[in-house]
């Protein structure tokens, strides 16, 4: 077989240094690993981009489960460095990632691959197309990454970098927050339990702590400018028996309570605190559309989340600026309702729940994470913080437009009824439920969604362009 090259080349909104430079610090890999692509790391021999640094990983890429061990050569600052495949599916991988000045204000990245495929593969020819069509749905992800990444370190660089504590960081947006604050120049610390498996283990200084039995390192939040509390059991897993929402409580308010007693403790606490909360704070509201202004719901879930944020309140009263983060539908196929709805569609299965009409409040992974980063930069938001696009639409208008971006058919539609027998109470309190949500304090702060409209934060997130 032949080798074959492959080149994917994007303009950069920063001078050469900074796109260099963002390579090159620590959650780069993980930043552009793409959320189709399940990714952990195994082994990892050095840090950041220079000569002779190794990476052994394991990949599930779609039906294809490989491990793969890479390593850094030809490093040039601001000119190159190079990959190569020690071990893994391809017969021969390298890949150089070239970066050029263009001006005082842009440069260029270009990613170019040679590869050749394993010996014996049926369909040369075929085969080496669908790997182009893969590189390119790769890199149009990976540079938009890159660009929006840079945009938004200027938009803050007047910010002085924090040192960030991060409770809840192993979870589904943990793991890409962590990521995504170092490679904007940010220290992180991550608080963990004894003993437990955390994705992105090698980023950042970690911290003990078990908020089921109140003990924290008494220097988890030391020197550490803000807190992002993420802590809580997944309301999407399981029934919501009486274990379950004793855990889902629990977890929570446990959490919240923890991490302010130790702000009490502490000379010089932190200056704010980022606490989640959720939409299902509005309750089940047909035919209203919801601000931070509105009022609590009714319902287990909305009273929950009362209690969440009540909890994060004495840290107001000890002068700690605190935001209640409420988060609504998050998009990614690696996490959360999308993972869970992406087999039916691409089945040609999905289709609306119930009636359709209900109102779907959502957001994607990339602008929640970029909407934490700014409640923290921004020293006029606290109180109640809703994160949401400000687009909402209904769950029929979803489900088209995600039968859209994958291009299958979604016209069947799972009766209310089937809901309710196949979840319980979820379905009745999040499925079922409208919530119409606007992101009003963002809008007024001035920040910068990258995808405001649903059928563009699905393209993005599922690697689906157009054309």
């Amino acid at each position: 077989m032949n080798r074959e090259t492959y080149t994917y080349s994007t303009r950069m909104p920063v001078p050469v240094d900074q796109a260099f430079d963002w390579h090159e610090r620590t959650g780069a890999f993980e930043r552009l690993t793409p959320p189709w692509v399940t990714m952990d790391v195994l082994e990892r021999h050095g840090l950041g981009i220079t000569d002779g640094v190794t990476l052994k990983m394991r990949i599930n890429y779609g039906p294809i489960h490989t491990t793969w061990t890479v390593r850094h050569k030809d490093y040039v600052k601001n000119k190159q460095f190079v990959d190569y495949q020690i071990e893994g599916p391809m017969a021969f991988y390298e890949q150089r990632h070239g970066f050029a000045a263009e001006s005082n204000t842009s440069s260029v990245l270009e990613d170019t691959v040679i590869f050749q495929l394993p010996a014996g593969m049926a369909g040369e020819l075929v085969a080496n197309m669908v790997v182009h069509e893969e590189f390119t749905r790769l890199f149009q992800y990976r540079h938009q990454i890159v660009q929006d990444d840079l945009r938004c370190a200027n938009r803050y660089k007047g910010e002085k970098a924090m040192k960030i504590a991060v409770a809840g960081a192993s979870g589904f947006v943990g793991s890409a927050l962590i990521p995504f604050f170092t490679t904007q120049g940010h220290e992180v610390r991550r608080l963990v339990r004894p003993n437990s498996h955390h994705k992105g283990v090698e980023i950042g200084e970690t911290a003990n702590w078990d908020p089921d039995k109140n003990e924290i390192d008494e220097a988890a939040l030391e020197g550490c400018d803000a807190v992002v509390n993420l802590a809580g059991d997944n309301i999407g897993t399981g029934r919501w028996d009486d274990e379950k929402k004793r855990r889902m409580q629990s977890s929570r308010i446990n959490s919240t309570k923890l991490l302010c007693n130790r702000m009490r403790q502490m000379k010089n606490p932190p200056k704010v605190l980022v606490n989640a909360s959720a939409i299902g704070y509005y309750g089940d509201r047909p035919g209203e559309t919801m601000t931070e202004q509105s009022s609590h719901g009714k319902g287990y879930l909305a009273d929950l989340c009362q209690d969440w944020e009540n909890a994060a309140k004495s840290a107001e009263q000890m002068g700690v600026r605190t935001v209640f983060g409420r988060i609504g539908v998050v998009l990614s196929p690696a996490g959360g309702a999308l993972q869970k709805m992406l087999m039916p569609f691409q089945m040609g299965a999905g289709g609306p729940i119930g009636s359709g009409e209900q109102q779907f409040s959502w957001i994607a992974l990339d602008d929640l994470l970029g909407a934490i980063l700014h409640c923290l930069a921004s020293d006029s938001l606290s109180g109640p913080v809703n994160f949401t696009a400000p687009n909402p639409v209904s769950n029929g208008e979803y489900s088209r437009a995600l039968g859209k971006v994958l291009q299958r058919p979604a016209f069947m539609p799972m009766p209310a009824f089937a809901a309710r027998m196949a979840f319980g109470q979820f379905a009745d309190e999040c499925l079922l439920s409208s919530t119409r949500v606007i992101p009003e304090k963002l809008q007024q702060t001035n920040y910068e969604f990258r995808y405001p409209q649903l059928e563009g934060a699905l393209r993005h997130v599922l690697g689906r362009r157009e054309g």
